[in-house]
């Protein structure tokens, strides 16, 4: 392992749970940030959401390696007095309690900002800190049903959960983003700033083109399971197998191949009701039975010889097994408590090559090190 750290000599304080705000800080560690982890003293909840990476959550040992563990509780004035000295030393601070709890307890975002000028401060919450959604418990999937994801998800049947965390997953990202935005700031002008991200707003940004669909039609995107909305072909078909094959035809060049090479039928496009591709859309049960007949006939392997002849985009729909044995998946291994564990790669690749990646902690684990350290 030999990608650099640039980060390396920033100290990051995080006192966090769960998904968002953890998916954030594991980003600045691995970047070479010292990342102290604040947790209640029987851990961060998010270590028993299952136990299935040799014994430990698989959400933890994700989004928590190269993280110091310190357990704290702020109602103790000794340990308020710690958090007070760690904060006065940090670069960055990512928090993401309910709203208003770390300004109750004397750690307000504004507040610390005015005393620590170089802070840069990250609150993190469900749907912001003001009007009637500020006080809601907002979990994943309660989100992904507010934001509306969940309603264009599925199959024309109901709606559908996005299978893996993508509201925790995406607010984490921005506010990732946001950190670095801030910390290239500092570095012209001296100062820190806050920062603040919920997960509807990152929710909502992803939902930018089914919103403007709405506006401008009147409609909400249909629920079409693995086909697309506005193109035909662009869908799941079942090989003679029992495979499925998603294939994606983008312009009427790409059409004209595949009923050449993989239909084995040059005219069908100057049928009606095949010719381009709003035509297509509209006529799209009679273009996906026509096509699927041809799927139906081959194996998983004839389908992609043939499709890969007619130069079309496809894709298998895989399980984790195909995903697990996927000739483009990368993983990497990081050290846990109950040993080595592996994870999906770091998805930026360096030209310097990939970085180590640090320890996942047990609960507590710097706890005395850190107190001595900090004096405290």
């Amino acid at each position: 392992m030999t990608g650099s750290k640039p980060l390396a000599g920033l100290l990051v304080v995080s006192m966090e749970q769960a998904v968002a705000a953890p998916y954030c800080a594991s980003r600045l560690a691995d970047a070479g940030a010292r990342v102290i982890k604040i947790e209640r003293a029987e851990g961060d909840f998010a270590r028993a959401y299952d136990a299935v990476a040799k014994g430990q959550s698989s959400y933890f040992v994700w989004l928590n390696r190269g993280k110091e563990s310190l357990c704290l509780d702020i109602k103790n004035p000794g340990d308020k007095a710690l958090l007070e000295r760690l904060l006065a030393k940090a670069d960055v601070f990512i928090q993401n309690l309910a709203p208003g709890a770390m300004a109750r307890a004397g750690f307000g975002s504004a507040a610390l900002r005015e005393k620590y000028p170089r802070l840069i401060t990250v609150d993190i919450s469900g749907y912001g800190d003001e009007g009637d959604y500020a006080t809601m418990k907002a979990y994943d999937l309660l989100v992904q049903a507010e934001s509306g994801l969940a309603y264009i998800t599925g199959r024309a049947e109901g709606p559908g959960r996005v299978g893996v965390s993508a509201c925790d997953i995406a607010c984490g990202m921005h506010a990732h983003a946001a950190v670095l935005e801030a910390l290239i700031e500092r570095g012209i002008t001296g100062r820190g700033k806050g920062i603040a991200v919920s997960l509807f707003d990152g929710m909502a940004d992803w939902m930018t083109v089914p919103l403007l669909q709405y506006e401008g039609t009147g409609k909400n995107p249909p629920r079409i399971g693995l086909a697309h909305p506005s193109i035909c072909p662009y869908g799941a078909f079942e090989t003679r197998d029992g495979q499925l094959v998603l294939i994606a035809i983008q312009n009427e060049r790409e059409w004209a191949s595949f009923c050449a090479h993989f239909l084995d039928e040059p005219e069908l496009p100057k049928q009606e009701g095949y010719r381009v591709n709003n035509e297509r859309v509209a006529n799209r049960p009679v273009v996906d039975a026509h096509i699927a007949r041809m799927f139906a006939s081959l194996t998983r392997e004839e389908c992609a010889a043939k499709l890969r002849r007619a130069n079309t985009a496809y894709g298998f729909v895989n399980d984790c097994e195909g995903l697990r044995t996927h000739p483009a998946l990368r993983r990497v291994t990081v050290e846990t408590p109950n040993g080595p564990v592996q994870i999906g790669a770091p998805p930026a690749r360096l030209s310097e090559g990939p970085r180590a990646l640090g320890p996942v902690p047990s609960i507590g684990q710097h706890s005395a090190a850190i107190r001595a350290e900090f004096g405290g």
